[in-house]
């Protein structure tokens, strides 16, 4: 006889849930003790679920699974930075970072297995995609990379950016799903205002975000506001051109009203000249932005180089006397390619 198949019991919403476990001839409000146990006291066995009967307990074992994520390696860097990682129940490997700071302590988090974009300059972007990141999953590298902010530093966590492995707006229903459970009251209880989701850049997902009236920040890695420039770097420009993706920000802040941050890598000779400066001021003025000026961090598959100081510094002033909120952001973890644009397993899933 062929064994049965286990569900996946975090796939399921909670109304899903209370139809269950009345088909399994338990009370619905079972249902609520679980769900809570799922998400918000983020239980990886039913065997910790203690205000359910043992029964019940081997019930739900028999029926259901919990795909919890565990880590696999963790590595800290000189600057304190750690960057974890994760191994997922099929044997995949992604990565997932703790950056403190001063003033806050923020997780980076991957949303896929891998990229099936290919920006020229981004360690993950040479690997191949081979799944995208369930919202479970999502929800447990935040969790886990909470509970090493409390364990290393004493502070939990007060950020969250999905600037990780993968391309966000394309595992769309996933990632609003972990956010969905991050933020809710019967969930990790966060701010929306302290999550950010980075794109390369997809104009219809933008708009789709827009549809959605999200309420977490969105982050658009532009590094270049000229098309052919960006079509060098990033190729999804080419059917994302500049244009379209200004049309969508537009229609984006209009239902949102959510300001967008820019990030904005610098390349040496490529990016960094005064009329990089002057076209990246022209594409802020479409909706009401910040620019985060970024390092270049270098990576083994690529032969870009980082801007020199003056140049960083000529340009962000530039930015800065338009009126453009504009900040330098420093590399963190680089020692442990850990830093922006340098996630990618090396140990092979």
């Amino acid at each position: 006889m062929e064994k049965l198949q286990k569900k996946d019991i975090r796939a399921f919403t909670l109304p899903q849930l209370k139809v269950l476990f009345t088909e399994m001839g338990e009370k619905a409000f079972r249902a609520n003790q679980v769900y809570e146990w799922l998400w918000k006291k983020s239980a990886r066995s039913f065997e910790e679920m203690s205000n359910l009967s043992k029964n019940l307990r081997e019930q739900l074992d028999l029926n259901f699974v919990i795909n919890a994520v565990k880590i696999n390696s963790s590595q800290i860097s000189a600057d304190r930075t750690i960057k974890n990682t994760f191994k997922l129940h099929d044997t995949h490997l992604i990565e997932g970072v703790l950056i403190p700071t001063s003033e806050r302590m923020t997780a980076c988090v991957s949303s896929q297995v891998g990229c099936s974009l290919t920006c020229k300059f981004c360690a993950t972007g040479y690997m191949e995609r081979k799944r995208n990141v369930t919202a479970d999953e999502i929800y447990d590298q935040v969790v886990l990379i909470n509970q090493q902010a409390i364990e290393k530093y004493g502070i939990p966590l007060s950020n969250i950016v999905y600037m990780g492995m993968g391309e966000p707006l394309l595992n769309y229903a996933h990632v609003l799903r972990s956010i969905d459970r991050i933020t809710a009251e019967d969930g990790l209880n966060m701010s929306y205002k302290r999550i950010t989701v980075s794109t390369a850049g997809i104009a219809k997902m933008i708009k789709k975000l827009g549809d959605d009236e999200v309420k977490f920040n969105l982050a658009l890695s532009l590094h270049a506001a000229d098309d052919t420039k960006r079509n060098e770097i990033m190729p999804i420009n080419e059917q994302n051109t500049l244009e379209a993706l200004a049309e969508a920000l537009k229609y984006y802040y209009s239902k949102t009203k959510n300001p967008v941050t820019y990030e904005y890598i610098v390349f040496n000779d490529l990016n960094d000249g005064l009329q990089d400066a002057m076209d990246l001021a022209k594409f802020c003025k479409h909706v009401p932005c910040k620019v985060n000026i970024i390092e270049y961090n270098p990576i083994s598959f690529a032969d870009y180089t980082n801007a020199t100081e003056d140049k960083l510094d000529i340009f962000a002033n530039y930015l800065k006397k338009q009126g453009i909120n504009t900040v330098i952001r420093r590399s963190r973890g680089k020692d442990i390619d850990a830093a922006c644009g340098q996630l990618a397993v090396k140990e092979g899933a």
